[in-house]
């Protein structure tokens, strides 16, 4: 079957495999005679965009404006005038 590849072979020629995939062709990757794994075309449909990151600020937005984001957030604050479950105390009888 030419859709069977080994993994030596995938490795040493990622490239023109990469090319097929992206053509529409799937492969199942072999080791030592054992299926591995299957690589295929991704299915457009299943794909949905969730934010561009572009349309905020030209040319991206900095991975340490997005980490820091619930730093500065104040969606938690409301948990500030919530009791406490469990005191040190508690924790420390229980789990120390």
């Amino acid at each position: 079957m030419k859709n069977i590849i080994g993994l030596k072979e995938l490795r040493q020629d990622m490239a023109k495999y990469a090319k097929k995939v992206a053509s529409g062709q799937s492969f199942i990757v072999f080791k030592q005679s054992k299926p591995l794994f299957k690589i295929a075309p991704v299915d457009e449909e299943v794909w949905e965009t969730v934010i561009d990151f572009t349309k905020i600020k030209k040319g991206g937005v900095d991975i340490d404006e997005i980490t820091d984001i619930n730093s500065k957030s104040s969606s938690f604050d409301f948990l500030k005038k919530e009791p406490d479950l469990y005191s040190k105390k508690d924790l420390k009888k229980e789990y120390v």
